[in-house]
């Protein structure tokens, strides 16, 4: 899966929390800026639309939630891909871990197999 460029107008959400912005990891913005340098402006807002602020951000602080140029939203999968390959390979692994186990607690129940159960265990006396 190649990860696509952000482009104007899509949201993101950022991963990190930036204390000199009073951004909190979690929170959403809408790029409407992209500098040559690799950074974009994000224009953060409250419900009544009134600008809270407008930092320059990195790809490494965010991951993009929603596509413009589809009008849809990124795939739960894709956002899940992107937030891990900012992790550490530890942490990636540990994400991996229970991603596997969620996997398998989800899976139906095994059928048991009526002729394995109709086999005489031993008594052991």
């Amino acid at each position: 899966m190649s990860e696509l460029l952000p482009e104007l107008f899509d949201v993101i959400e950022i991963i990190v929390d930036l204390p000199s912005e009073n951004l909190r990891a979690g929170m959403r913005g809408t790029i409407i800026e992209d500098f040559s340098d690799g950074a974009y402006l994000v224009e953060f807002a409250n419900e009544h639309g009134e600008t809270l602020e407008m930092p320059a951000l990195k790809t490494t602080q965010f991951i993009v939630v929603w596509r413009n140029a589809t009008l849809k939203p990124v795939p739960l999968a894709e956002q899940a891909a992107a937030l891990v390959a900012h992790l550490p390979d530890a942490t990636a692994h540990q994400v991996l871990d229970f991603a596997r186990f969620l996997a398998v607690r989800s899976q139906p129940p095994i059928a048991q197999n009526r002729a394995s159960s109709a086999v005489e265990q031993p008594v052991f006396a």
